[in-house]
């Protein structure tokens, strides 16, 4: 392996944790662009949206939860199907556990894979990896769209369309036009592209902007308390989406191979992005991804853990 340490094994230093209110019923758990889990509390229960990597870590959001409520934690949501989303679900001792049907399939087809290629590329997301009994099931699936009640408080489930995975899920407030985003949206954070529809996600965001959210919960990134930061959370991650596609198809319009567009798509790339977290770990995945696209490789292929290592070979060797 070359000398830069794989995706970010290298990563070993804890994130200081923020507990947002954005409205009377919704609330961010947010650590300095690491994932971020949102919580709604209803007339008598709780919802969680996406879980932490394993039950220990998901201990955390249950101890931020219990500073403002005592009802018990009914429904967990996952937005999508990653390791680091999902795995922390047991924790939580939910009733509910709802996905998409497009998120079920994809545990079938890759949870497997996928935890042991996520654990292995960002080992300090998986603290006590051994909490975690297995591949996170969900007990209700739906297609397009679910309202559940909890109380008085909708809560509006819904697919807007394909694009950090074919299965995303969103979470709508209309009462508090508070949208919680899962990986579709990330602030000040690297959209991670490898399972992605880079054809379709533009779209997905501008559907997107049609809720004309007040208050939005990122996938990675602080909580977004106004309709202008709203906006340009959606705006900001398309345009990365823009750039990094758009370079990758200008490389292959000139017959570059996959490592020469790498090199030339992070030269691109850096002077606007190269700040933002995660952003050396998750452009390698984004341009093989976006290279398999551009050829025509409509679905995503499966990351293994010795896909990943060869791919970093081939991209840092």
């Amino acid at each position: 392996m070359s000398e830069k340490k794989f995706a970010s094994q290298a990563d070993l230093e804890e994130k200081k944790i923020t507990f947002a209110k954005l409205s009377e019923h919704a609330y961010a758990f947010t650590a300095e662009g690491d994932p971020n889990t949102g919580v709604i509390i209803g007339d008598d229960c709780v919802m969680v949206l996406d879980t932490q990597a394993t039950p220990v870590m998901a201990q955390l959001v249950i101890d931020q939860i219990r500073t403002v409520t005592d009802k018990p934690i009914k429904y967990v949501v996952l937005t999508h199907y990653h390791a680091v989303r999902v795995l922390g679900a047991s924790g939580y001792e939910p009733e509910h556990i709802i996905a998409s049907n497009d998120t079920r399939d994809l545990i079938v087809e890759r949870g497997e894979q996928d935890y042991k290629s996520e654990y292995e590329r960002f080992p300090r997301l998986f603290d006590a990896i051994e909490s975690v009994p297995g591949l996170t099931w969900p007990t209700q699936t739906f297609t397009g769209e679910m309202t559940i009640w909890l109380g008085s408080v909708e809560v509006q489930l819904k697919q807007v369309g394909r694009g950090h995975t074919k299965g995303d899920t969103i979470a709508w407030l209309p009462q508090d036009k508070v949208l919680f985003s899962g990986d579709l949206v990330e602030f000040g954070a690297t959209p991670y592209t490898g399972d992605a529809y880079l054809e379709d996600w533009p779209q997905t965001l501008n559907n997107l902007l049609e809720f004309k959210a007040e208050k939005l919960v990122p996938g990675r990134g602080d909580a977004l308390m106004s309709a202008d930061t709203c906006r340009q959370a959606i705006e900001e991650t398309r345009d990365f989406l823009s750039d990094m596609y758009g370079s990758v198809k200008a490389c292959q319009a000139k017959g570059m191979n996959l490592r020469d567009t790498y090199k030339a798509t992070m030269e691109a790339l850096s002077p606007k992005y190269g700040h933002w977290v995660i952003f050396e770990h998750c452009l390698p995945f984004d341009v093989t991804r976006a290279y398999d696209e551009c050829q025509g490789v409509r679905d995503p292929r499966i990351w293994t853990a010795e896909r990943d290592i060869k791919m970093w070979q081939d991209m840092e060797g």
